[in-house]
């Protein structure tokens, strides 16, 4: 990014957010969560760190494994207040190349999917990337901090 640009969610993290979302659902010190503006559920939410991690691929240790586990906690939270009714929910990240913003962001998806473009673009492509749940993550950050 050059001198004086913000990624897109930083920029709604600092209030500086017209026209990105739609509504701001909680936002504390750390973590920040708000409507996806192009929703693949009846209800679809990103929680992010308020801190600037490029991504799933930026995560380090015990640190960053508390920080996803607080994001997952967040994003559960919301969906079963906001979603009680849904047939199951969706926690996860897409893996570079295939997030569309350099930011961390965790989708919180209530099921079923809107359209069949959802399946497709919520589906993991094993090496070749696309879509990690949390809970991978988090065993992903287990397992490196225990083999340190």
């Amino acid at each position: 990014m050059g001198a004086g640009a913000l990624c897109p969610f930083c920029e709604i993290a600092l209030g500086k957010c017209a026209g990105r979302t739609s509504s701001i659902l909680f936002q504390d010190d750390e973590l920040l969560a708000f409507e996806d503006r192009s929703p693949s559920g009846s209800k679809h939410y990103l929680v992010v760190p308020v801190e600037h991690i490029k991504n799933i691929n930026s995560l380090r240790g015990d640190e960053h494994a508390l920080l996803v586990e607080r994001m997952l906690k967040l994003g559960e939270s919301l969906l079963r207040k906001d979603a009680p009714g849904a047939e199951s929910y969706k926690f996860g990240f897409h893996r570079p190349p295939y997030n569309s913003v350099s930011h961390l962001h965790l989708h919180c998806i209530a099921m079923p999917f809107k359209s069949w473009w959802g399946a497709v673009k919520y589906k993991s492509l094993g090496c070749l990337g696309g879509w990690i749940t949390a809970e991978e993550v988090l065993r992903s950050l287990s397992s490196s901090t225990k083999s340190s």
